[in-house]
């Protein structure tokens, strides 16, 4: 792996679709996303192929870091891949892959980020990663106020 990419997972105890519906539908999305401290007041997600997104990371000092970016692959509920983009910095856009497979106890989630600008970049991400993957597996066990049994709108 090269220095400006980075892997890593996290098994979730939740069924394959429920896990990617926590991923891609944005009423889920805001009720999980974001490393602590971080919150997720708006979620804009056009699932499928050149389609965009824009989250918003929501910090305890009342700044928003936009993220956004186009999707470059979508399989439904399988493994996404999307450009990943950070309103704070001025870099190229990096590469972003998920992943989602079954896992004896649920899903096991598989992020594989691609294209950092740099090793320091790199390594910020991968603490955010830990905290997301954190808050997924809580939400998805049923600690967050709201539940994980929202369906996806079809």
């Amino acid at each position: 792996m090269k220095a400006t990419e980075l892997s890593t997972s996290r098994v979730v105890k939740a069924d394959r679709q429920r896990v990617f519906d926590a991923w891609t539908t944005p009423e889920l999305v805001k009720q999980w996303w974001g490393p602590p401290p971080y919150t997720c007041p708006s979620a804009e997600i056009d699932l499928r192929v050149g389609g965009s997104y824009r989250l918003a990371n929501l910090g305890l000092d009342g700044e928003i870091i936009w993220i956004s970016g186009i999707f470059t692959h979508v399989e439904i509920p399988v493994a996404l891949s999307y450009t990943w983009k950070l309103s704070t910095h001025s870099d190229e856009p990096s590469l972003l892959h998920v992943s989602f497979h079954d896992h004896p106890e649920g899903t096991e989630v598989r992020i594989h980020h691609e294209r950092f600008a740099g090793v320091a970049v790199r390594d910020e991400h991968a603490l955010g990663w830990q905290g997301c993957l954190d808050r997924l597996g809580d939400f998805m066990a049923g600690s967050s106020p709201a539940g994980p049994s929202a369906a996806r709108p079809r």
